[in-house]
This record gives structure tokens, sequence and C-alpha cells, in this order.
């Protein structure tokens, strides 16, 4: 199925498209081109990003120790 432009630029983002990428009235997306064609991305507001990681603290604080660990690793190594 196909979906008209208008004279505007403007087209009709499907309703189960849009509820998928939880899209409401006044969200912002990003057109980006591919070489398999052209992908529409939700902008999502950094205010919204606030305290996302606040579950995975733990999680995140082992991965840094890791990452420490094996820098002083590659460093002895060398």
């Amino acid at each position: 199925m196909g979906y008209t432009v208008t004279e505007k630029g403007t087209v009709t983002i499907p309703a189960e498209v849009r509820r998928k990428l939880g899209l409401a009235k006044g969200s912002q997306v990003e057109f980006l081109e591919t070489d398999q064609g052209v992908l529409v991305v939700p902008v999502v507001p950094l205010k919204k990003l606030m305290g996302i990681d606040r579950g995975r603290k733990k999680l995140v604080y082992e991965m840094i120790r890791e990452i420490q660990e094996e820098r002083v690793r590659e460093a002895v190594e060398e």
C-alpha cells in the first residue's frame, strides 16, 4: 500500500507504525538514508532519558570495572 505526499511534503504515518514507534502528537522523527532505503527514526528528547540507567547502576559499575582491569592488563603486557 502506498501513501500520498501532500503539496507541503507531509505524509500520514500509519497508526500501527506510530504505535510501534511510540509516536504521539508533537513527536519528532528523523529520516536517515541508507543503501536499503529511508529509515524513520524517533527522536528521543534528552529529558526522557534522565534516570534511564537507575535500574542498571550495578551493571554499569561492573562494566566500568572490567574495562579498567582490561586496560591494566594491556598496559602490563606492553
